[in-house]
């Protein structure tokens, strides 16, 4: 097994460069689906997961009885509403997400989605039809870890994040060895696998990436909403899912250990990792 430690170098390689005449545009166009009832957070976190690195345009589709709570949360992202039902999206938010989908570089699915009828048909049909990078988080992992045929079918390339009880439920069952059977669910499922956790593991099949960054005051809730993202961010701005998760994770794993030098590990919080995105990124 080929294991590579993610490094500052590594990472700092791979961020795109921007051009001095570049605008909004050049920096990725990413539909970020999120939130149902109760999970308003999930939905603003992701978002400025994806703002603060870099992202040029970020267009957050939610369940419609959220919208006014999150659009009143989030000023730079474009929010719009979209049938729900259950207070989660209904399959009737599919004509709006296909009509957006073309449009973009890569789509995030499942923080706080909710795992209901209609999110399960949402995430199936967009993973069915996208041609771009797809990140699949939380209850979009959790509503498809008995669908994985689709996800092995899906003809898009493909980013998992899941922490170790969605894991557990995509392999079938228990961990052994955390980089071996993230290898082999990467391999099994034609995809990028990062398993969360300490020393979080960033797998294509083939290469085994260890972070060596974060600690565990990032145990709280929002945090992976956070990291969705900014893998999905990365990934907009052209670099590779490969590249865009490794250098998510070390960024994310940063930023949580400036924020528990400067704060300490038991009041930090997940919005004040992405304010410490802003002095670790160029």
């Amino acid at each position: 097994m080929d294991k590579v430690i993610i490094t500052r170098d590594m990472v700092f390689a791979d961020l795109p460069k921007r051009e001095v005449a570049a605008h909004k545009g050049n920096f990725g166009r990413i539909l970020l689906l999120c939130g149902s009832v109760g999970y308003t957070g999930a939905a603003s976190l992701a978002a400025m997961g994806a703002l603060r690195s870099g992202s040029g345009l970020v267009f957050s589709g939610v369940p419609e009885p959220i919208y006014p709570i999150v659009a009143g949360k989030l000023t730079e992202p474009v929010v719009f509403p979209l049938p729900a039902e259950q207070g989660a999206l209904s399959v009737k938010a599919l004509r709006e997400i296909l009509m957006r989908l073309p449009k973009m570089e890569a789509v995030l699915l499942g923080p706080g989605l909710g795992r209901t009828e209609g999110t399960l048909a949402c995430v199936r049909t967009v993973l069915e039809e996208a041609r771009i990078p797809v990140i699949l988080d939380a209850d979009g992992i959790n509503v498809m870890a008995t669908h994985k045929d689709v996800l092995r079918e899906s003809a898009c390339p493909l980013i998992l994040t899941p922490h170790e009880g969605e894991f557990v439920r995509l392999l079938g069952r228990n961990i052994v060895s955390r980089e071996e059977d993230a290898m082999h669910l990467a391999r099994e499922l034609d995809c990028i696998c990062v398993l969360k956790g300490h020393n979080t593991v960033v797998t294509d099949g083939e290469t085994c990436y260890i972070s060596p960054v974060g600690n565990p005051g990032m145990a709280t809730g929002g945090c992976g909403d956070v990291l969705a993202g900014i893998i999905t961010s990365l990934c907009g701005q052209g670099l590779s899912p490969l590249s865009a998760a490794k250098c998510g994770v070390w960024l994310h794993g940063r930023a949580g250990d400036i924020c528990a030098k400067e704060i300490g590990q038991y009041g930090m919080l997940p919005t004040d990792m992405l304010q410490a995105l802003t002095r670790l990124l160029p």
